[in-house]
């Protein structure tokens, strides 16, 4: 039916930015629905500019882009896309982020830093996004940046499923690769029942990006299976070296686990490097690595993402699908 003589009544229409159009395109496929036409476009001068090709007045709309590099750029054509929703009419405006941009600068380590996690926030909120979904943030103090509902879904199900399939037979200790994930580690503990826990400590150097040193593991991992998990994998530069600890200590084998491939050069390179059983990740963001990760998994996220958003436009619950 065409928007300019759809009936005045509820109805989801789902767009899509150019970050990454698989994933959406995924999701409409499993919600039964067609993306949005949209004309978008950079000018000479790298502006963006945003068009939807038909009538999205009183419309439930859910926005989705990955924020893969070059993150700056996609950001700003979902805001533009959020104005151009509120400038039309649309009802509510949901934005799907899966991977939450800036996640990591969520507080302050050092004066006269920034937390441009809560600005991001704040950027889509004045854009008129009235809703926020995402997976797995980095921090859970995110959720409160917004202030609006936030839809924060885990993928803990999705990975943990295909692990307890593939590996239940192995005698498996879950590995936190540092201090700030063993909440995580302690949730992968729980969903996998049997498995035990391993802590690697390290120190992280502020004024250096990306730089870690692993000091000990804290835990039995010798002749075992070792599940490393954590929410992303940038440079890999931390699971690499936590692969390496474990190895050393004499563990039968690591799985690396995470939701959210970054993959940030080189950590294609360092993950050939390690003797990784197996690389784990789903596709909140593309994998476009110049050079192939030998053992990498990677998991559609796309029918979680599509029931949440079945169970928004439904007034129901999205916590219903963790309940578990």
């Amino acid at each position: 039916m065409s928007g300019k003589h759809r009936p005045n009544v509820k109805h989801l229409m789902l767009f899509s930015g150019r970050a990454f159009p698989e994933l959406a395109h995924d999701v409409a496929d499993l919600m039964g629905v067609e993306i949005v036409p949209t004309r978008a476009l950079n000018y000479a001068n790298s502006e963006t500019y945003v068009r939807f090709e038909e009538s999205v007045r009183g419309s439930d709309a859910f926005v989705i882009q990955s924020h893969t590099a070059p993150v700056n750029e996609w950001v700003m054509e979902q805001l533009i896309m959020v104005d151009a929703l509120k400038r039309a009419s649309a009802k509510r405006i949901t934005v799907v982020a899966p991977y939450y941009p800036y996640a990591r600068q969520d507080k302050k380590h050092l004066g006269r830093e920034p937390i441009s996690a809560r600005l991001i926030a704040d950027l889509f909120s004045a854009a008129g996004a009235d809703r926020i979904m995402s997976v797995d943030l980095h921090a859970a103090q995110v959720q409160g940046f917004f202030n609006g509902p936030v839809d924060h879904l885990w993928s803990l199900p999705v990975l943990a499923e295909y692990v307890r399939k593939k590996y239940g037979d192995e005698d498996l200790v879950v590995v936190s690769p540092d201090a700030g994930r063993v909440r995580l580690a302690d949730m992968w503990t729980d969903r996998l029942g049997a498995a035990q826990l391993a802590i690697i400590h390290k120190k992280r150097d502020h004024n250096k990006a990306n730089t870690v040193a692993v000091h000990e593991v804290v835990g039995q991992v010798e002749g075992r299976m070792c599940l490393l998990v954590d929410d992303m994998i940038d440079t890999a530069g931390t699971i690499c070296q936590a692969a390496n600890a474990l190895m050393q200590r004499g563990a039968k084998g690591v799985v690396a686990a995470a939701t959210h491939p970054v993959l940030s050069d080189p950590a294609a390179e360092r993950l050939n490097a390690e003797d990784f059983s197996e690389i784990i990740v789903t596709n909140t963001l593309p994998v476009r690595t110049q050079v192939p990760i030998e053992k990498l998994t990677v998991l559609s996220i796309a029918p979680l993402i599509a029931r949440a958003i079945h169970e928004v436009f439904a007034d129901g619950s999205v916590a219903r699908l963790f309940d578990e």
